[in-house]
């Protein structure tokens, strides 16, 4: 039997409609926010800012994007805005992000899009006084980026407990202080200020101890007893499943910009002076750029040493089998640790 031209126009409509469904389902962000910390260590995410990369792939992927770019003083306060879904993307310490890997595991499933770099980080003071950890009193305040969670608050934790004891790890921590980079060198540059010592990062790190009355008492690679990540940029995986495209549009601009920076120091340097407005010269920041110990790489390295202290200490409750349960799958064929 011929069927009726109208119950034959109804179906095409339905099925129309039908088909149609999924394409609007897949439709991908059409803003994004990604954050970003002072120094060195976030060079890759300036450059990938500047010469916009991720908007680049982003269309090479069919997608129109745009990026909006925010900085903050420390991981906390981004994983509270990664949580509320007003960023999609945060970078810092290993700390705060293996934080917040451990409170979303079942939920959001936050996990680290890649390192970003491998870096030693230096606790500086200004107190003739103080030779090792072992010296500070209540009278010295420690100046870090975020207390007890930042990567310089649990470094700092490590160290205590090799200089203390077994329980001691927080031994140190009332005399921390949370406070940007820039505002924490300020402080302890000017010998007016309760900071008498400040755990930092590239490039202040190094331009602090070109002043004759600060010394370093610390080396993060002495604790970790070598090289080790630094920074991470993480999302949530329900991000990376709705939106696909853009997930992996941000992977290729990191990895551009990775491979600009060590393609040439000098342009490097000369972009991080240009994008931050650093007043610092062309020459010193290129010098800690060459420097063996400062490496851009995607690659993790040592970041179970810092997982394995922080379940000690109950700071997170689950330990991953490996560095892999804690990473998307974009970095998993690479010598990570």
């Amino acid at each position: 039997m011929r069927k009726n031209p109208f119950v034959r126009g109804i179906r095409a409509l339905l099925a129309a409609v039908v088909l149609a469904l999924p394409v609007a389902g897949l439709a991908e962000l059409a803003e994004i926010k990604v954050a970003q910390q002072y120094g060195i260590g976030y060079l890759p995410l300036m450059i990938m800012e500047e010469q916009k990369l991720i908007e680049k792939y982003a269309k090479a992927n069919g997608v129109d994007v745009s990026v909006s770019w925010a900085k903050f003083a420390g991981g906390n306060v981004m994983n509270d805005a990664l949580l509320s879904n007003s960023m999609q993307f945060a970078s810092g310490g290993v700390g705060p992000f293996v934080t917040l890997w451990s409170r979303t595991r079942g939920g959001l499933e936050v996990k680290a899009v890649a390192a970003i770099n491998s870096m030693p980080l230096l606790l500086n003071t200004r107190n003739p006084g103080v030779k090792t950890i072992r010296d500070f009193t209540d009278k010295d305040k420690i100046a870090l980026p975020a207390a007890k969670i930042s990567i310089q608050a649990i470094t700092l934790q490590m160290a205590a407990e090799k200089a203390f004891g077994e329980g001691q790890q927080s031994r140190l921590d009332p005399l921390t202080v949370s406070l940007s980079h820039p505002d924490a060198q300020a402080a302890l540059l000017s010998g007016q200020s309760e900071i008498t010592a400040h755990f930092s990062s590239p490039p202040f790190q190094y331009q602090q101890l070109k002043n004759p009355a600060i010394h370093t008492v610390l080396n993060s690679y002495d604790v970790l007893g070598g090289p080790a990540t630094f920074n991470v940029v993480w999302t949530t995986s329900k991000f990376r499943t709705e939106n696909p495209k853009l997930y992996d549009a941000f992977v290729k601009a990191l990895d551009e910009a990775t491979a600009m920076i060590n393609q040439d120091h000098r342009w490097a340097a000369e972009a991080y002076l240009r994008i931050s407005r650093d007043k610092d010269t062309v020459q010193q920041i290129q010098a800690m750029l060459d420097d063996p110990a400062i490496v851009y790489t995607t690659t993790p390295q040592n970041v179970m040493k810092y997982v394995d202290f922080m379940l000690k200490t109950g700071a997170i409750k689950t330990r991953p089998e490996s560095w892999k349960d804690l990473f998307f799958p974009n970095v998993h064929n690479l010598p990570g640790s």
